[in-house]
């Protein structure tokens, strides 16, 4: 297993398909809630377009994609429209004593793991990627997860992710979540 930057076409869709086996709209109810879901469905022109200048953290077994995190700059903040009331919170807040539109932040878009390969550790390695590839850049990772899916509520606050906020959308409890990088 190696964990590293995504860099190539095939990568990206490599990441496209995996999303669409994990894709809420595409399991059992009963698969979300035990195995969790992913929200939302991007195109291979945009996770290529978001995986510069930091690229998406992945990792890989015998060349396959089997898991990854998508790093998602301040730029891309309108670009998805369902993540629009994410981003438009985010500037309203603080974290500690500074308004996080006055920090340096960056959203992890979307995390997702191949189901056998779950509970060994990709995800910790994931962020571990991540942050490794970003905490010089950037002072918070901020996130959202439906509250519903409680494998990834458990799994960020394992990380060291809290919760700035909740709220409600469309019917759905979101938490928005914060791992504060210079730590």
């Amino acid at each position: 297993m190696i964990f590293c930057g995504a860099s190539t076409l095939m990568e990206f869709q490599q990441i496209i398909d995996l999303q669409a086996k994990n894709l809420k709209g595409n399991i059992s109810k009963e698969e979300a809630i035990s195995e969790g879901f992913v929200t939302v469905k991007h195109s291979v022109e945009l996770i290529a377009a978001m995986n510069s200048p930091f690229p998406h953290a992945i990792a890989k077994d015998n060349n396959q994609v089997v898991g990854y995190a998508l790093m998602m700059t301040q730029a891309f903040g309108k670009e998805i429209p369902v993540l629009i009331p994410m981003f438009e919170l985010i500037e309203k807040f603080s974290y500690g004593e500074r308004k996080l539109n006055e920090t340096r932040y960056f959203v992890m878009g979307q995390v997702c793991i191949e189901k056998a390969y779950r509970g060994k550790g990709l995800f910790k390695g994931l962020y571990q990627q991540l942050i490794s590839q970003t905490k010089a850049d950037f002072d918070y990772m901020i996130t959202e997860v439906a509250t519903r899916n409680l494998r990834s509520m458990k799994a960020h606050a394992k990380v060291g992710f809290v919760i700035l906020h909740t709220y409600m959308d469309d019917g759905e409890e979101w938490a928005m979540v914060i791992l504060d990088l210079k730590k």
